[in-house]
C-alpha cells in the first residue's frame, strides 16, 4: 500500500498539526489542599478502628474528597476522613470510609497487590523527597491486603500515554495494615516504616501527599487533591501537601539471609537431585534518600514462572521482570522505549536466553537522591558461566538524571556487559557497552517533550550503531494527541537491553478525543481515536503499516466494548517461520482486519473478557480470539482461565494450521499473607504442559516462607515430565538498629 495518496499520510498530518494547534494550557495549578500532621501521645492498637482510638483523637483529619468519576468534578457521595500522625520510628495512617450501605461494600480479592480497581479500597501516594515526580503508593482494601508500589515520573509511560511505564507494582516495601467493617463503613490503619521510604534531611518536614477512594457499587473514583479525570494517583506535580512531619533519623541496615532446599528430577532419568543453598541481601541507608543494596548468591526460587506467549511473528518476545532485588528503583535504570528498545533490560542478568536461570555470584546496587534533585543509581553483578548456555558475565550499569522545574529531566546512562569468552565468543571480544541520553521537558499542564539517544560498541560491528526517538505528547482531559519519530541503526546491539526489532525508522502518531455523555445509553465515556504506527528500513522499504480506527464504549456498570479497524502491511525481506514447518515468503500484504474488544464487570464474581481479530495476514486468513473467564469465591477463591485461539488459512504449503495457548490459574488467600496459588499453561504449538505451584507465608515485603513445585510435560497432557522439582525456601528481614 503506497503512502502517495493514500489515507496514511493524511492521518499523520492530522496529528501534527493537532499538536502543533492545541494551546498550552498555564503551568499554575489551582491551590493544592494541605493537611497538617502531628505527633501522637501513643501508638495506635492497629486493629482497624481509628473512630474511638484516642492515638487519633488530637489529628484533625483531611476530607472533602471530589470525583474523578462517574461525575467529574462533583463531591464524593460518601464521606471519607484520612488522619496523618508520626511516632519516632513510622508514619501512621488512619482512615474512616463512612458508608450509609456498608452491607452493600464490595470486596474482591485478598492477595496482596491484586488490582484495588475492582473493590473498595484506599490508597496514598508519598513524595517524601517533594520533587513532584517520585513516589511511593500504599493501599488496601476492606479484607486489609497490602497494595504498594513505586512510581517514577509520575508513571509516565505505558499505553496511549496513560501511565503504568514508570509505575512498579511489584516493588514490595515492610509495613502493616489492619482494617475492619462497621456499621459506618469501614476503616484501615497502616504503620509505615521511616526506613520504607525515602524523604530529605529537614527536622521538620513538608511532604507531597494524595489519597484516593474507591466506591465500587458507584464504579466512582474519588481523590482528596482534585485531579483532571485523564490522571491517575501518579499525578505527583498536582498533589496535595502534609506539613509538621519530623521524620527519623535513625540508621537503617536490614539483613535477610536465607535458605533454600531443591530437589530435581530430569526427564528420563531415575532417581532425584537434592541441593541446599544460603545467600543473604544486605540494604542499608547512607541518607535517608540514598540507599546501598547488596546480594550474594541470589535466588529468586519464590517467583512465580513466566507466562507462555506464542511468537506467531518475526520479532522478539517481551517477559516482564519479576525477580526483587532488580524491582527496586527499576525505573530509575529505564531508557528507551518499553517493550521495543531498551537500554537495560534486567532479565539479560541471571536468565539464559532459553528462559532458565543462572546462577548469580552476587552484586551491588546504589540508588537514591542526592543534592537535592540529582537522581543517581548504579548497579553491578557477576554471574557464573554455564557450560554450553552462557558465559561469566558482569554487568555494569551507571546512571545520572537531573530532576528540573515543570516535570522536566534530564539524563545520560552507561551500560557494560564484560564476559569471559567461555561461549561462542573469544575472551577479547565478549565485551559490549551502551552509551545513552535522554530528556523530557513539560510545558504546561498538559504538554510533554520527550526523548533519547544511544549508541552501543560491540566487537565486529562497524556499522550504522546508532538509535533515538522523540515524541510529542499533549494529554488533556478532552484530548490526547501524540507524535513519535525514531530510528534503530542495523549495527545498534545493546547486549543487556531489550531490542524487538532493529534497523528501521519509526514513526507513530495518534489522536483520541475522550467524551462523557450526560444520561446517555449508561454511558461513562466515549474515546474515539485514530492511530498509525509505520516502519521502514533504511533502503526505503515498508515494513509494517498499522492504521488503527476505533471507538471506546465505556459503561457506568462497567461493561466496555471497543469497536476496530485495522489497515495493516507486512512487508517481508526475508522468508520465515511462522510455526514450524510452515514458511512465510518473501512479499508485501497488505490486508484489513476487524478488531472487537469487550469485557463485562469485573468487580462481579464472574466476569468475562475477549479480545478478536478477524481478517487476513500474510496473504491468507486469520481468525484470533483471546478469551477469559474469571470467577471467584468472596475475596478468598480466584479463578481465571485464559484461551487463546488462532486459526489460520495462509496460500503456503502447511498453511492451514491452529495455534493455540491455554492458561489456568487459581488461587486462594487464606489471610491476605498466606496464599496458595496454581498457573497451568498448556502450548500447543510445542506441545507442552508446565505447571507452577506456590505456597506462601509472608512475613514483610518478600520475606517469609515458600514451597514451589514446577513442572514441564514436554509432549503435552499424560506425557513423562521433562523435568520436576520441588523448592523449599524461608527468608527472614533483620533490622539491625531498630
Amino acid at each position: 500500500m503506497a503512502l502517495k495518496n493514500s489515507p496514511y499520510l493524511q492521518i499523520t498530518l492530522l496529528c501534527i498539526l493537532a499538536l502543533g494547534q492545541t494551546p498550552v494550557l498555564s503551568a499554575t495549578l489551582n491551590e493544592r489542599p494541605v493537611l497538617q500532621s502531628g505527633e501522637m501521645a501513643s501508638e495506635p492498637l492497629l486493629d482497624g478502628t481509628v473512630f474511638g482510638d484516642p492515638a487519633w483523637a488530637e489529628l484533625t483529619p483531611a476530607s472533602g474528597f471530589q470525583q474523578i468519576q462517574p461525575d467529574d468534578g462533583s463531591p464524593a457521595t460518601q464521606k471519607t476522613e484520612v488522619y496523618v500522625g508520626f511516632l519516632d520510628d513510622a508514619l501512621y495512617i488512619g482512615m474512616i470510609a463512612y458508608d450509609d450501605a456498608p452491607d452493600d461494600i464490595l470486596v474482591t480479592d485478598s492477595r496482596r497487590d491484586s488490582e484495588l480497581g475492582d473493590t473498595d479500597s484506599f490508597q496514598l501516594i508519598i513524595d517524601g523527597l517533594r520533587d513532584g515526580q517520585n513516589g511511593y503508593i500504599f493501599g488496601t482494601n476492606p479484607a486489609g491486603i497490602q497494595y504498594d508500589g513505586q512510581v517514577t515520573r509520575e508513571g509516565a509511560g505505558g499505553a496511549m500515554g496513560s501511565g503504568g511505564g514508570g509505575f512498579n507494582l511489584n516493588w514490595d516495601g515492610s509495613w502493616e495494615v489492619a482494617t475492619t467493617i462497621s456499621d459506618i463503613g469501614w476503616s484501615a490503619e497502616m504503620r509505615i516504616p521511616f526506613s520504607t521510604l525515602r524523604y530529605g534531611r529537614g527536622d521538620i518536614q513538608t511532604w507531597g501527599i494524595n489519597f484516593q477512594r474507591n466506591i465500587r457499587r458507584n464504579n466512582e473514583i474519588v481523590f482528596w487533591a482534585p485531579l483532571s479525570k485523564q490522571h491517575k494517583l501518579y499525578r505527583l506535580s498536582e498533589a496535595g501537601s502534609v506539613t509538621g512531619l519530623e521524620p527519623s533519623k535513625l540508621r537503617n541496615l536490614q539483613i535477610s539471609p536465607y535458605f533454600l532446599g531443591q530437589s530435581e528430577q530430569a526427564g528420563g532419568v531415575a532417581g532425584t537431585q537434592s541441593s541446599t543453598e544460603v545467600g543473604f541481601d544486605i540494604k542499608y541507608s547512607i541518607t535517608p534518600s540514598l540507599t546501598l543494596d547488596a546480594t550474594y548468591n541470589t535466588d529468586f526460587a519464590q517467583v512465580e514462572a513466566d507466562e507462555q506467549q506464542m511468537n506467531l511473528d518475526r520479532f522478539s518476545l517481551f517477559f516482564k521482570e519479576k525477580r526483587p532485588f532488580f524491582l527496586e528503583n527499576a525505573a530509575q535504570f529505564s531508557v528507551g522505549d518499553e517493550r521495543a528498545v531498551q537500554m537495560f533490560f534486567s532479565r539479560r542478568i541471571g536468565i539464559s536466553s532459553g528462559g532458565d536461570q543462572l546462577p548469580i555470584v552476587g552484586g551491588a546496587r546504589l540508588s537514591g537522591k542526592i543534592a537535592g534533585n540529582t537522581n543517581v543509581g548504579f548497579l553491578h553483578m557477576h554471574s557464573e558461566a554455564v557450560a554450553g548456555v552462557a558465559p561469566g558475565n558482569k554487568f555494569t550499569v551507571a546512571r545520572v538524571n537531573q530532576e528540573l522545574p515543570s516535570r522536566s529531566s534530564i539524563g545520560f546512562m552507561y551500560v557494560g556487559r564484560d564476559g569471559d569468552g567461555s561461549h561462542l565468543v573469544a575472551p577479547g571480544e565478549d565485551k559490549n557497552q551502551t552509551y545513552s541520553v535522554d530528556g523530557r521537558w513539560g510545558i504546561g499542564e498538559n504538554l510533554m517533550l520527550e526523548g533519547w539517544a544511544a549508541k552501543t560498541a560491540t566487537p565486529g560491528l562497524d556499522g550504522r550503531d546508532e538509535a533515538f526517538s522523540a515524541k510529542a505528547i499533549y494529554n488533556s482531559s478532552e484530548w490526547l494527541n501524540r507524535f513519535e519519530y525514531g530510528q534503530v541503526g542495523e549495527d545498534f546491539n545493546p547486549e543487556a537491553g531489550f531490542l524487538k526489532r532493529s534497523n528501521y525508522r519509526r514513526m507513530t502518531a495518534l489522536v483520541l478525543r475522550r467524551i462523557r455523555p450526560k444520561d446517555k445509553w449508561g454511558l461513562l465515556e466515549v474515546r474515539p481515536h485514530i492511530s498509525y504506527t509505520s516502519y521502514w528500513d533504511f533502503d526505503g522499504f515498508h515494513e509494517t503499516g498499522f492504521l488503527h480506527v476505533d471507538n471506546h464504549w465505556e459503561f457506568r456498570n462497567g461493561y466496555r466494548v471497543d469497536t476496530g479497524m485495522n489497515f495493516t502491511r507486512e512487508g517481508v525481506h526475508t522468508a520465515f517461520d511462522i510455526v514450524d514447518g510452515v514458511t512465510i515468503q518473501p512479499g508485501t500484504y497488505d490486508h484489513t482486519e476487524v478488531q472487537v474488544r469487550f469485557n463485562t464487570n469485573k468487580a462481579a464474581p464472574l466476569s468475562l473478557q475477549s479480545v478478536t481479530y478477524v481478517g487476513g495476514q500474510f496473504g491468507g486468513n486469520r481468525i484470533a480470539v483471546k478469551s477469559s473467564v474469571i470467577y471467584r469465591i468472596g475475596d478468598s477463591f480466584r479463578s481465571e482461565l485464559t484461551y487463546n485461539y488462532n486459526k489460520y488459512d495462509l496460500p503456503v504449503p502447511g498453511g492451514q494450521f491452529n495455534a493455540n495457548l491455554t492458561q489456568l490459574r487459581l488461587s486462594y488467600a487464606f489471610t491476605p499473607k498466606i496464599l496458595l496459588q496454581t498457573l497451568v499453561q498448556y502450548n500447543q504449538v510445542k506441545d507442552t504442559l508446565g505447571t507452577n505451584f506456590r505456597f506462601s507465608w509472608l512475613q514483610t515485603a518478600n520475606s517469609g516462607f515458600f514451597l514451589v513445585y514446577n513442572e514441564v510435560d514436554e509432549r503435552g497432557i499424560g506425557a513423562n515430565p521433562r523435568g520436576k522439582e520441588v523448592i523449599i525456601k524461608y527468608s527472614h528481614i533483620f533490622d539491625v538498629f531498630n
